[in-house]
C-alpha cells in the first residue's frame, strides 16, 4: 500500500519508528528510513539481532521489496528472520480497544479483498475466519451477525458502504493508521525468542492468489 514503515524494538519496546505514506516506489524510501532509524540510534545492522518482515498479503510488487530487503540483511548479517501476515499485523493494532472482533481488510483490487476476522481475547489473536482472498460480498456475508466488529485497512476506504450494508450499527471504523512496522515487530519477537526464525533464503511471500503475470502465463 502507501503506508510504508519501519521499526526497532528492543524486545517489546518500541525505540524508533519511521512512516512514510507515500505513492513513490517503496524501494526508493526503504532503506533511506532503515539507515537514518539506525543512525539516529548510533547503530549498524550488525546490531540488530533479528528481523521481522510483513510477508503478506499485499501488493506483490511491495510484498517483494520488502522481502528482498530483508532476504539481504539477513544474509549480510546471518541474522534470522521472522515472517508476520499483515493482516495479523493489523488486527494486532485494536488489541486492546473495545469490542472482541477485529477484521483487518486490504484492498486486492480486481474487486477482492485480503481479509481475516480474529478474536481479540487472550494473549494472543484467535483467527475466527481465515486469512485469504474473497470477493467483498462473500466475505462480509461470513461475519457473525449481532456480534461488534472493528474494522482497519485500506479496504475499508474503498468498501465503507457495503460493511454498514452487511453489518448496520455493529460496524466500528478505526481512526488508527495503517502503518504497522511496530505491530510486525511484537508478532516477530513471539517468533524469534522461540527460536522459530528462518534463514533469509527460507522466507516466502503470503500471497494468497496468483500475480497477474502468473494468471496471463
Amino acid at each position: 500500500t502507501f503506508f510504508g514503515s519501519v521499526a526497532l524494538l528492543n524486545n517489546t519496546r518500541q525505540i524508533a519508528e519511521v512512516n512514510i505514506a507515500s505513492s513513490s516506489t517503496y524501494s526508493e524510501r526503504l532503506l533511506p528510513s532503515i539507515h537514518f532509524m539506525l543512525q539516529v540510534n548510533v547503530l549498524g545492522i550488525k546490531d540488530v539481532e533479528g528481523f521481522a518482515v510483513a510477508a503478506g498479503p499485499g501488493s506483490f510488487t511491495g510484498i517483494r521489496i520488502g522481502l528482498s530487503t530483508i532476504k539481504s540483511l539477513s544474509f549480510a548479517s546471518g541474522k534470522p528472520v521472522a515472517p508476520v501476515s499483515s493482516l495479523e499485523a493489523l488486527a494486532l493494532k485494536l488489541k486492546n480497544e473495545r469490542g472482541n472482533l477485529v477484521c483487518p481488510l486490504i484492498d486486492a483490487k480486481k474487486g477482492q479483498i485480503y481479509a481475516a476476522l480474529f478474536d481479540s481475547r487472550g494473549k494472543r489473536l484467535k483467527e475466527m475466519i481465515s486469512q485469504g482472498v474473497y470477493s467483498p460480498d462473500y466475505f462480509f456475508s461470513l461475519l457473525p451477525s449481532r456480534k461488534i466488529i472493528s474494522f482497519i485497512g485500506n479496504g475499508v476506504l474503498v468498501y465503507k458502504d457495503r460493511i454498514i450494508r452487511y453489518c448496520r450499527d455493529r460496524a466500528r471504523f478505526s481512526s488508527r493508521s495503517f502503518f504497522i512496522a511496530k505491530e510486525v515487530g511484537l508478532l516477530g519477537y513471539e517468533i524469534l525468542k522461540k527460536n522459530k526464525g528462518l534463514k533469509g533464503d527460507q522466507i516466502q511471500p503470503f500471497y494468497f492468489r496468483k500475480s497477474q503475470a502468473e494468471e496471463n502465463y
